[in-house]
């Protein structure tokens, strides 16, 4: 490698074709997977000095060896080369530069097994990261909503973007905590089948040395280790799990983006945006854009490109490594990339919006807003439902019709009267404690199982 060769150049009398090498080179993009390259290379080295496969002082150069290469990538001094078609090559040259014992450190290995395994370790990684960053979203979330809860803040819940019926803005902001719980949730159990060690597949069918593939699993800290080398060197599952989590956050991003937008508009005016987190205008001065909740809504097309894309490319993909496996990497980091900077950015604007609770309990309080309690009032007196809400309706439909003021005409109502119409009231607020639901009670027990589940994520 160090005289310009590839690692497969002796099949072939002549070098490849520039074409070849730009559509072949996946170094652009997978030199991010330099530590976890490292990291298995030592773990595998290491095994092959227990089983006897390298001398005690071949293992301590290329130990030795990989440190130097770590710590130049790290700090911007590595030199890569022309010929570095990936990140495995790259660090094997420059550990064969540092010391002729290198050349060893490929020996009962495949860059099939190789790649996987790193692969599967930057997952893990990249879980672990956003599992952290989704879970500091949760808690800003739950914090906002605490405090909206002790301040008794209201809004009205919609159904079709029509008024529907008052909820507390903690039940409304605990919503978008439990979608991004149950995301985590997907996240680890993806975390779970991905968690499995590759290296000592080979190629395919794994090898005729005395390797140890457990040792090595152990020594990268991983649960459990292949059964199937053929299925080891070929499975992206993991990948596609990761990806099809991720586009379920970001679907769950882009509703809390569209939430935003809807809030922060002069029509709704729930929300002011901090100058920090919003835009302005090149030609209206007064515009305040939310620049952050369009973009969060935005993304959630790219997440779901990734993961189509990537599932349209495994398709047709007989065992066992094929080079169209080379396209898991692209969408994998741009996706948990894309999530990650999206969360963050949410979740400094969550922190500092300024909720107009004045126009939201004006927005809430519209007695046809509490057409549902007059229904269960009479529910409570013994009418069946369906007869309650024939009634009640055609109290609303005439109050539109005549311009009668709603409130009068249930207080004037022989089935109704003054106590149901004091229902209608500004400021009545929830009822509704069953489990799970919009009353203060509710809410509360809510809350505080949402604060015991993001103590767990610590």
């Amino acid at each position: 490698m160090a005289d310009g060769k590839t690692l497969w150049h002796g099949r072939f009398e002549g070098d490849a074709s520039q074409a070849l090498r730009e559509l072949n080179d996946s170094l652009p993009f997978d030199r991010r997977m330099y530590r976890e390259d490292i990291a298995g290379s030592r773990a595998h080295v290491e095994m092959l000095g227990d089983v006897g496969l390298l001398e005690a002082d071949e293992l301590r150069d290329i130990l030795e060896a990989l440190d130097v290469v770590e710590a130049e990538i790290t700090e911007g001094t590595f030199e890569w080369a022309e010929d570095d078609e990936d990140i495995h090559t790259a660090v094997e040259r420059r550990a064969t530069e540092i010391t002729p014992s290198a050349a060893k450190i490929h020996t009962g290995r495949s860059r099939n097994d190789q790649v996987a395994n790193d692969v599967r370790l930057v997952t893990l990684s990249e879980i672990d990261s956003l599992v952290g960053v989704l879970g500091a979203l949760i808690d800003c979330l739950l914090r906002r909503a605490e405090n909206a809860h002790e301040n008794g803040w209201y809004l009205p819940g919609y159904t079709h973007l029509q008024r529907a019926q008052p909820v507390g803005l903690a039940h409304h902001l605990a919503a978008y905590c439990w979608m991004l719980m149950r995301d985590i949730d997907r996240l680890q159990e993806t975390r779970r089948r991905a968690d499995v060690s590759v290296l000592g597949a080979g190629a395919l069918a794994g090898s005729a040395l005395p390797i140890d593939p457990h040792l090595v699993a152990e020594k990268l800290g991983f649960s459990s280790v292949f059964n199937n080398s053929l299925d080891a060197v070929s499975d992206r599952d993991f990948v596609a799990d990761l990806l099809y989590s991720l586009s379920v956050v970001g679907v769950h991003l882009s509703r809390l983006g569209e939430e935003i937008c809807l809030w922060a508009s002069s029509e709704f005016n729930f929300v002011e945006l901090d100058d920090a987190f919003s835009t302005g205008s090149s030609m209206m001065p007064q515009k305040k854009n939310p620049d952050i909740a369009e973009l969060a809504r935005g993304k959630a097309g790219r997440l779901l490109g990734n993961l189509t894309g990537f599932l349209a490319t495994q398709k047709g993909l007989p065992l066992t490594y094929n080079k169209d496996l080379q396209e898991d990497k692209e969408p994998l980091f741009d996706s948990c990339d894309t999530v990650r900077l999206t969360a963050v950015a949410l979740t400094g604007m969550i922190e500092t919006l300024k909720f107009n609770s004045t126009s939201m309990k004006d927005s809430a309080d519209s007695p046809y807003a509490a057409a549902t309690d007059l229904a269960d009032f009479l529910v409570e007196k013994g009418v069946p439902f369906r007869m309650a809400h024939s009634v009640i309706a055609g109290l609303v439909r005439e109050s539109l019709e005549n311009g009668d003021d709603l409130v009068s005409l249930v207080a004037a109502h022989e089935d109704l009267g003054p106590d149901a119409a004091e229902l209608l009231a500004p400021g009545v607020g929830s009822r509704r404690d069953s489990h799970g639901g919009a009353g203060p009670e509710a809410v509360l027990s809510q809350l505080k199982a949402l604060r015991e589940l993001v103590g767990n994520l610590q």
